[in-house]
C-alpha cells in the first residue's frame, strides 16, 4: 500500500472535508528481535486473513466519528525492516480516531494475522 496515494484518494471521497479532522496512520515493520524473548529474528512468515481484515475495517467505520478505516497486511516471508501492516483511520476528532486506530490494530493483530518467527 502506498500511504500517500491512499490518503490522496481518500481525500477525494465525497463527504471527506465535512467529516474528517484527523487521519492517523500505522506502518508496522518487522523487528530484528522477538517480542517474547528478544532473540534475533532473521525473518517472519506472515499469514494475513484479508477477508477478516476487511470485515474489521467495515465494523470500525460504524463507530461514532469514524469516516474510513483502511488496512492492508502483507503476506509471505519478510525480513527485518520490511513493511507488513498498514492502517489508516480517518475521522472527526482525535478522541475517536486515536482509540479506533489502537483498537483496530489490536484486533487485526489478534484476529486476522498469524506469524511465525525464524530465528538467526
Amino acid at each position: 500500500m502506498d500511504i500517500s496515494q491512499t490518503i490522496a484518494e481518500l481525500k477525494k471521497t465525497p463527504g471527506f472535508s465535512e467529516n474528517v479532522g484527523m487521519i492517523l496512520v500505522h506502518n508496522g515493520v518487522i523487528r530484528g528481535w522477538s517480542r517474547k524473548d528478544h532473540r534475533n529474528v532473521s525473518a517472519v512468515e506472515i499469514t494475513p486473513d484479508h477477508e477478516k481484515i476487511q470485515a474489521l475495517c467495515e465494523e470500525f467505520q460504524k463507530r461514532p466519528g469514524i469516516f474510513r478505516a483502511i488496512a492492508h497486511a502483507e503476506g509471505g516471508v519478510k525480513q527485518p525492516g520490511d513493511d507488513v501492516l498498514f492502517i489508516i483511520v480517518a475521522g472527526d476528532i482525535r478522541e475517536n480516531v486515536k482509540s479506533a486506530l489502537a483498537d483496530l490494530l489490536d484486533r487485526i493483530k489478534n484476529e486476522a494475522v498469524s506469524k511465525r518467527e525464524v530465528f538467526a
